[in-house]
């Protein structure tokens, strides 16, 4: 199966389910121009996923991208409060040729992320 080139991941470590329906807005940033270029918005799948930010097979230059979660509607759903009502996180893309997988652990008062596979 061929996915995005930049995928994420999004479970709910306070309840221990996959974050379904949060917003994933991917954008490009030029540091040097302070300027971002909004490429997609796209929302997790019921298995907290988002694989299709991108079309399968498209080419990124390497360069520095932001994620954006919007986690304030996921926790209205459920009737938690959110502390941090989005989270951005920013990576360095340096290999055009490597699968990027950002997975983000959240719950209402914190959240982790890391470089996945």
């Amino acid at each position: 199966m061929s996915h995005s080139p930049i995928t994420c991941h999004v479970l709910d470590a306070s309840r221990g389910t996959p974050a379904s329906g949060i917003r994933v807005q991917l954008e490009c940033l030029s540091l040097a121009e302070a300027v971002s270029d909004g490429l997609t918005i796209r929302s997790t799948n019921e298995d907290g996923r988002c694989t299709d930010l991108l079309s399968s097979g498209s080419r990124l230059s390497p360069g520095v991208y932001k994620m954006t979660f919007f986690t304030e509607d996921y926790f209205k759903v459920i009737g938690i409060e959110a502390f941090y009502p989005l989270v951005e996180i920013t990576f360095n893309r340096v290999d055009s040729d490597q699968h990027y997988h950002i997975p983000l652990l959240l719950s209402p008062y914190s959240y982790t992320t890391y470089r996945g596979s």
